[in-house]
């Protein structure tokens, strides 16, 4: 509007300024019917565009992020599970776009978290894992990791005691200058450094630093502050962080809630090959309810079709429930340890009923995240992922480029976990042992360091990573190593190059004998 003052007789000095207005040769007309003239024609727009509603039709949207750990990416209706009952996460992929080939940054949670707040694979931020260490025997382990603080010894790669520098820029902090107020709410993973977020708690009542593993309740109190955050933010845009500690272990939930999936466990066919856990299913609902009334809320204060809502996963599921048809859980490189169940809702962007097949990882989202809110990529860092908002506007597909993992570490597997054997032996144990893993288009190649050896997955049409094609395909397979080992010596990832001295011995002397098994 022309006016800087929004009333009536702000309106009428502005007006009462203008002398006269020519109309081909007609006379010149009066100061004072012009302005009636003019407050005429311009009241009945003033009906329908107030200042507050035109600040609100160019007021930049909303993101919200809520990020489930450990859920599996068969653990919600729209990948088909029917025991644990999802019906807001399978209404926000009805309304919007279901993300069939997403993929965590890493096969653990603060690899994962580190990449989303960053744009940055994990050789740059240094974080592989929880603790920083190795998990399992040492003496099943072949290699010696590389180890930056000398600790050979116990085959254990330090890592910044899982935090993420201050010198890296977070996404609160791209974000902010753009204009948005934002929130962390639960689980952080990444330090006490609390990156540029307005607000960061735990929990929805406490400050950022504490953990509430198995918490039965905290679902219910984040959901509380990030309600109460949308409610003090609505004028204005914000980012909007919740990223939930369920369904991590160790396993609780509401008694009402386990009680309801008792009872339907009852008799259950299991005809979709699931696990029916009542407690593990009651703490997917929890998410889901979180879900559920974050949108209602957003519903509720007019701000639903000014904010896209994205939904996702920190890692593949664990054994407590099944990753079938996906090989290997939480931990493992495979499809089942990093391919995460994603949707995302933005109305009049996103096609409802809509379905992406391209694929993304977690590094993606800060660029993603920028563009939708016309913020400025960081300039003391590289970003490794690209924007793919184009895909939600309804591109078919971008340009085909590789995704990274990297994970120079062992860990030890159980259950379904257990997807690599001991080297040299066949027998599993391993869920994950040092590797480089590269996807681009629908073939995936893993690098093994214990021996320098390749395998190769046409992920499209095995979906369940079963069949080796690297002498099928050894072109291809030469070309996409020569690719992976360039990535590695770019990025300066750390890579296991020595010998680990107890490798074989079942005890200080004693090596492992023929026809012994492994622990």
């Amino acid at each position: 509007m022309p006016w800087t003052d929004s009333t009536p007789a702000g309106q009428l000095n502005f007006l009462s300024t203008i002398d006269v207005i020519h109309s081909g040769d007609s006379e010149p007309m009066k100061p004072l019917t012009l302005t009636i003239l003019l407050i005429a024609l311009l009241a009945p727009l003033q009906l329908f565009a107030t200042p507050d509603s035109t600040a609100r039709s160019a007021k930049k949207p909303n993101i919200v992020f809520v990020l489930a750990d450990d859920l599996g990416w068969r653990d919600v209706g729209f990948h088909g599970a029917k025991f644990a009952e999802t019906p807001n996460l399978d209404a926000l992929a009805r309304d919007g776009m279901i993300m069939n080939q997403f993929y965590s940054g890493g096969p653990n949670c603060a690899p994962t978290r580190a990449c989303i707040m960053t744009g940055m694979y994990s050789p740059r931020t240094q974080l592989y894992t929880p603790g920083g260490k190795s998990k399992g025997s040492v003496n099943l382990m072949r290699l010696l990791v590389p180890a930056r603080g000398g600790d050979a010894e116990h085959n254990t790669l330090e890592s910044r005691n899982n935090t993420i520098e201050g010198a890296h820029t977070c996404i609160a902090e791209v974000l902010k200058p753009a204009g948005y107020t934002t929130a962390r709410i639960g689980k952080w993973h990444l330090g006490p450094d609390t990156q540029g977020f307005d607000l960061s708690t735990c929990n929805g009542n406490n400050g950022p630093g504490s953990k509430h593993y198995g918490s039965i309740t905290v679902a219910r109190t984040m959901t509380d502050r990030a309600v109460k955050f949308i409610d003090e933010n609505k004028d204005k845009p914000f980012f909007l962080y919740l990223a939930h500690w369920d369904v991590h272990g160790p396993h609780r939930a509401l008694k009402e809630e386990v009680d309801k999936y008792k009872k339907k466990s009852q008799g259950w066919d299991n005809a979709t090959n699931e696990k029916p856990n009542p407690v593990y299913a009651a703490m997917i609902t929890a998410v889901d309810e979180s879900v559920g009334r974050i949108r209602g809320k957003l519903k509720e204060i007019g701000l639903d079709k000014n904010t896209i809502f994205i939904f996702s996963s920190d890692n593949g599921g664990t054994p407590v429930t099944t990753m079938e048809p996906l090989r290997g859980a939480k931990g493992a490189l495979f499809e089942g340890g990093i391919r995460v169940s994603t949707c995302v809702t933005w109305p009049g962007v996103i096609k409802p009923g809509s379905s992406c097949d391209t694929p993304l990882t977690s590094v993606d989202l800060l660029p993603t995240f920028a563009e939708i809110a016309g913020a400025q990529l960081p300039k003391n860092q590289p970003v490794d992922g690209r924007s793919f908002l184009p895909l939600l506007k309804g591109k078919k597909a971008l340009d085909e480029r590789a995704i990274f993992w990297h994970y120079p570490l062992y860990l030890t597997g159980n259950g379904a976990g257990k997807v690599k054997p001991v080297h040299g032996t066949t027998e599993p144990y391993w869920r994950a042992v040092p590797a480089t893993v590269m996807r681009k288009g629908d073939w995936k190649i893993f690098y093994f360091y214990e021996d320098k050896s390749v395998e190769l997955y046409d992920v499209k049409n095995d979906i369940s990573e079963k069949k080796n094609l690297t002498t099928e395909q050894a072109e291809r397979t030469a070309t996409m190593k020569k690719e992976l080992l360039t990535w590695v010596k770019n990025t300066k990832a750390p890579t296991p190059d020595k010998l680990n001295p107890k490798f074989g011995r079942t005890s200080e002397t004693a090596p492992i004998g023929k026809g012994q098994k492994a622990p």
